[in-house]
Parts: structure tokens; sequence; C-alpha cells
């Protein structure tokens, strides 16, 4: 078990990518708590991985985006554990349309959940993990916040300044053993996804040389490599999970 004996805190971790992460993470001897603002319809599959493994998995109510929330379920979390391993800011939104018709709203909504949230957990976290000396925070951004698409300057914006927030973060903390990194997803088949018109569905597949749309699963795996030992000597990194799409 790659996980062995760490805890982990997940942002979004109630379905989606974010549960299997939570689920990876527990089958590999984590203990994990997810935040979220609903508790996941997949608890008891979580349970069930984490007696298994002979770990834990608890569930904290909050909106990420909310300082005074996020700040307080996480004051909570460091209270309740010897040390936090593993941070995943997994939690993110889109609210997509042309720039022209976009509103302010969805366009700060967007930035608020999916980057400000990162730095709002990643503030309290890394602090606790350059004091232990050790830890891993990964982000989850997107191949869109590095090449851009149409229809999706807001969600764009937030997953290159996610990016931009990895590599500077990384730099800060480094020196103290904390390690941070990023996964790139591309054309993800998740619910998210699935809402996507048809066109638009084949349109992302024409643009993937292997020719198919990446699981939630396979972007899990990138981030248990990046939370385990087997990634001791990377930080500042972005893995592109894609299938190529970003070539």
């Amino acid at each position: 078990m790659l996980l062995k004996g760490k805890t982990a805190v997940i942002t979004g971790g109630s379905r989606g990518i974010g549960k299997e992460i939570v689920l990876l993470f527990l089958k590999n001897g984590a203990t994990v708590y997810f935040i979220d603002l609903m508790e996941s319809e997949h608890l008891g599959e979580m349970q069930a991985a984490a007696r298994e493994a002979g770990a834990g998995v608890f569930f904290k109510q909050a909106d990420v985006a909310n300082e005074e929330q996020i700040t307080n379920v996480i004051k909570e979390i460091i209270a309740e554990v010897e040390k936090i391993d593993i941070l995943v800011n997994n939690a993110g939104i889109t609210r997509d349309g042309l720039v022209f018709r976009m509103s302010l709203e969805n366009w700060e909504k967007v930035l608020s959940v999916n980057l400000t949230s990162a730095f709002l957990a990643s503030k309290h976290i890394a602090m606790a993990m350059m004091k232990q000396r050790s830890g891993s925070i990964i982000n989850m951004a997107s191949i869109v916040g590095i090449g851009g698409n149409v229809g999706q300057t807001n969600y764009s914006a937030s997953k290159g300044g996610l990016i931009a927030f990895t590599k500077s973060l990384a730099k800060e903390v480094a020196s103290r053993g904390v390690r941070v990194n990023a996964v790139a997803p591309g054309y993800i088949i998740t619910d998210m996804t699935e809402k996507l018109s048809d066109q638009a569905k084949e349109a992302m597949l024409g643009q993937v040389p292997m020719g198919r749309g990446g699981t939630p699963e396979e972007v899990a795996k990138a981030a248990l490599f990046l939370a385990s030992d087997l990634a001791s000597y990377i930080t500042a990194r972005v893995i592109q999970v894609d299938g190529g799409m970003a070539i």
C-alpha cells in the first residue's frame, strides 16, 4: 500500500474524479477526510474500502470557496490528526459561455471555487506541513488551463491560475520538504462532461490521439503517484492525463 499510515484531505471528494481519488487513496492505506457541500452517495463504498485497508474515511461539510467554512473545517481536521500528509485541491465547477455573454457572477463563481478554494486550503495545510517538514499538495488543473478552450474563459483562467499557483507555492515550501504538483486532465468521462452535446464530445475526441475519453480512475492514479513516496523528488510539475490531447 503506497499510502499506508498517511492522512489525506481531499476537496470535492463526493463524486466524479474526487470520489475516485478518495477510493484509491483508501485502498492504498490512507485515512481520508473529504470536504464537500454534500455527503457522497458512495460513502458506503468508501467505508468498505477503508475497513478493508485498515484506514478511515470522514466527511466534512463546507463550501470550499467560503473562507470561514473551509478554515474552520481544516482547523478541525488538524486538531483531530497528528499530521496531514496529503492535500488534494480537487473541487471545481463550470459555468460555460462565450465571454461576450458571460455574467460577472459566473466568472467570479468559477474563479472562487476552482482557484481561491485551493489558496484557502493550501494556506493552512501548507503551514502545518512545513512545520512537520513533509507533505504533498496536489492541485487538480486541466489541459484547458494550458491551451484554453472556446466558451470556457472563466474555467480556463481558473485552471491556468491554479497551475501558476502550483509552481509558485512549490518554490515557497520546497526547502521544508513539502512538494506541490498539479494534474491536468483532458477529456475525462464524468457527469460534468456527459452534459456536453454530442457535437462537443465528438469535437473533443477528435483532438485525442488515443481516440477515447479518459476515466476518473486514470486521473486518480496520477494523484496517487504524486501523493506517494514514488514522487519524492518531483515538485512544481504538471502531469497531463489527456491521452495526448495537448501534444
